[in-house]
C-alpha cells in the first residue's frame, strides 16, 4: 500500500449529500485540515462557481477543479470536499484513489430534491424541473461515484454528526488495518 494513501480522506457525493458540512466535522474529529473544492477554485478564480460556469462553462470549471485538486493534494492530512461532478473526469478519479480514502456520500434522489430546493447557487440544476435534472444527473453520475469509493456510506437519514463520527471510525479502522 502506497503511504501516500493514508493521508488524506476524500469525500464524493451528489450535490446536496452533505460533503462540505460532514467534512468539516470529519477533519475536526481527525485533527486534519478541511478543504473545501469548490470554496479553493472560487477562490483561486476570484469568482463564484455560478460566474466560473457563465464565463468559462462547465469545461473551463472542470479545468479549474482538477488543478485545485492536485494542488491541495501536494500535501497530505486532509479532509477534501468534493464537488459533485469530479468524478466525471477519470484522471481526477486517479489522483483520488491514489492520494486519498475515498468515501461516497450517497444519497436518494428524493433526499437530493428536498435538501437542494430553494438553492440558487448550484448551476447545473438553476433552471428547469429540479426533480428531473436531478434524477438525470443523479444516473448519470451513479457509475462513477461508485467506480471512484473506496467505501459507502448511506447518508439519507443520517446526521451530518452521525456521518462524520462512522467516518471517523471508518477512517481508523482503514488506518490501523495498515499498520
Amino acid at each position: 500500500m502506497d503511504a501516500e494513501a493514508i493521508k488524506n480522506v476524500a469525500l464524493i457525493g451528489f450535490m446536496g449529500s452533505g460533503k462540505s458540512t460532514v467534512g468539516y466535522l470529519l477533519a475536526r474529529y481527525l485533527h486534519m485540515e478541511f478543504v473545501d473544492l469548490d470554496e479553493v477554485i472560487a477562490s483561486e478564480a476570484g469568482m463564484s462557481i455560478n460566474e466560473i460556469f457563465a464565463v468559462e462553462g462547465e469545461e473551463g470549471f472542470r479545468e479549474r477543479e482538477g488543478a485545485a485538486l492536485q494542488g491541495v493534494l501536494r500535501s497530505g492530512s486532509k479532509v477534501l470536499s468534493c464537488g459533485g461532478g469530479l468524478v466525471l473526469d477519470r484522471t481526477n478519479v486517479d489522483i483520488l484513489r491514489r492520494s486519498c480514502r475515498v468515501f461516497l456520500l450517497r444519497i436518494s434522489p428524493e433526499r437530493a430534491v428536498e435538501r437542494l430546493s430553494g438553492s440558487d447557487c448550484r448551476p447545473l440544476i438553476a433552471e428547469g424541473d429540479l426533480d428531473e435534472k436531478v434524477r438525470v444527473l443523479m444516473h448519470e453520475r451513479s457509475r462513477r461515484y461508485l467506480e471512484a469509493a473506496h467505501e459507502v456510506v448511506e447518508a439519507d437519514a443520517a446526521s451530518p454528526q452521525e456521518l462524520a463520527e462512522e467516518l471517523a471510525e471508518r477512517w481508523l479502522r482503514y488506518v490501523s488495518d495498515l499498520l
